[in-house]
């Protein structure tokens, strides 16, 4: 039941949301562990609290005491600023997959319904989990600053607060695991310059301060190691895709000598929700093809996987599919098939360049992009998410993305700031060597960016504001 992430089927949808909630909370019961904090990221779990408070409620406290216990104990993260991500259903629905509940909290179906919405008494709104796990937990974040800001003003019908500012939705922005995501060739680059461990330091501003003195020539060669690392394995896995679609030979054999080592290569990759706006990279399709197939080069890395409800979604990737057969763009263009986090490990690794292109202020928090910063690579990026934050002016690009009066408007002025931006800055940057064949502006850049991003947005740095800020005052 649990092994489809983006399942259509609502009635086995509200069956994973048992499974995870209830059958976690009894799950840790049976094992004998009681937590003191119980963190629930997204509304999929909120059914735990229920549980938590129905034992409460056998032995023999009011509902209302069961929920104020349940308060001190839960945590609530939101990652979505989407409404469309936080999925409603039919009060009939929900009762019919939680039908044994109300008896067990002491109280009616419309009652549990009720502590499914946002405003409880308003029979018009269809419950969900989201309402349900911000009113049995005791604090809730966002995992940004600006997505923080965007939370509070979503919900505040369910808090009744006269303005947004007033909403007790704080934030702690995302982080990603060094150990995890950082590729062979950086690895030894650190070893070699940061000192022993520096992985458990990951938090530690001084410690990244440390990689201006990384003398050019050596990061300059870890990052053609890492690009080569990954062209090498993209002409792998898109020989064996084509394969498996039983496409013609030559056009697998194709697959061998497309992308060059030598190029700068951008990457796209992410979970394709139409808001990401993949659709920017060709809405002027001429000005696109005719950056892409210059004179200075450009190769574009591609992968991504859609809802299965999300026809735009797919439709956007289906047109970039068809483009890189064009033969202005051919061996240009990659589109990686099946993404997963195996995949995305690979592309965060050998990229130059990672492309964000949401419409702001959509993007929760994102950490692709925090992942591909660990390996040298550089963020071009709508100031959304994390990169609202993290930019500041010198350690990659960003595009400012304010909104405008229609998206339609918004979409082409961005897409614009985006082609300026890689033709005016990001390519001249790349290919500016020295004599000795290395790009030394593009090095400073990257600098900044490790020493800014990596201690900002490393897991290390999150699970210290989380204990720090949100975990004491539940413990």
């Amino acid at each position: 039941t649990t092994a489809r992430l983006y399942e259509g089927n609502r009635a086995i949808r509200l069956a994973q949301y048992a499974l995870l909630g209830i059958g976690g909370a009894r799950t840790l019961d049976a094992l004998g562990i009681e937590p003191s904090v119980f963190h629930l990221n997204e509304g999929h779990p909120a059914l735990a609290g229920l549980e938590v408070a129905a034992r409460v409620v056998a032995a023999g406290s009011s509902l209302d005491h069961a929920l104020d216990a349940v308060r001190e104990r839960f945590v609530f993260t939101t990652h979505t600023p989407v409404q469309a991500g936080n999925e409603t259903y039919s009060a009939d629905e929900v009762l019919g997959a939680f039908d044994d509940l109300p008896a067990r909290l002491g109280i009616s179906g419309d009652e549990l319904v009720a502590l499914c919405r946002s405003r409880p008494s308003d029979e018009g709104e269809q419950p969900g989990m989201t309402p349900l796990a911000l009113r049995l937990s005791g604090a809730r974040n966002g995992v940004s600053r600006l997505h923080g800001s965007v939370a509070r003003s979503m919900w505040q019908p369910l808090f009744g607060s006269e303005s947004a500012d007033e909403v007790p939705i704080t934030h702690v922005t995302n982080g990603a695991h060094l150990p995890t995501f950082v590729s062979k060739p950086f690895v030894e680059l650190f070893d070699r310059h940061l000192g022993e461990r520096w992985w458990a330091r990951a938090a530690d501003p001084d410690l990244w301060a440390c990689v201006h003195g990384i003398p050019d020539g050596e990061l300059w060669a870890a990052r053609r190691a890492a690009r080569e690392r990954l062209i090498g394995w993209a002409r792998a896995k898109s020989q064996s895709d084509r394969l498996l679609r039983n496409e013609q030979i030559d056009y697998v054999n194709a697959a061998a000598r497309a992308l060059d080592p030598e190029v700068l290569t951008l990457g796209f990759a992410r979970r394709l929700a139409t808001y990401k706006r993949l659709d920017l990279l060709t809405h002027d399709r001429d000005r696109f093809v005719a950056i892409m197939s210059g004179e200075l080069p450009v190769q574009l890395l591609i992968s991504g996987k859609a809802h299965p409800l999300d026809d735009g979604g797919k439709s956007v990737l289906q047109e970039i599919f068809n483009l890189k057969k064009s033969s202005a763009l051919a061996g240009r263009i990659v589109v990686l098939e099946d993404y997963d986090l195996s995949t995305a490990t690979q592309l965060v690794a050998g990229c130059d360049v990672w492309v964000n292109l949401p419409r702001r202020p959509l993007e929760a928090s994102g950490t692709s992009g925090m992942k591909a910063c660990f390996n040298g690579s550089l963020q071009l990026s709508v100031l959304d998410g994390w990169w609202a934050e993290a930019f500041d002016g010198e350690n990659g690009w960003g595009i400012p993305g304010a909104e405008q009066a229609s998206p339609e408007a918004t979409d082409a002025r961005d897409a614009a700031d985006f082609y300026d931006t890689l033709e005016h800055e990001v390519i001249p940057l790349f290919y500016d060597r020295s004599a000795d064949g290395i790009p030394h502006g593009w090095c400073a850049r990257v600098k900044a960016s490790l020493a800014t991003n990596v201690p900002r947005f490393s897991a290390s740095r999150m699970m210290e504001d989380y204990v720090d800020r949100i975990y004491p005052r539940r413990a």
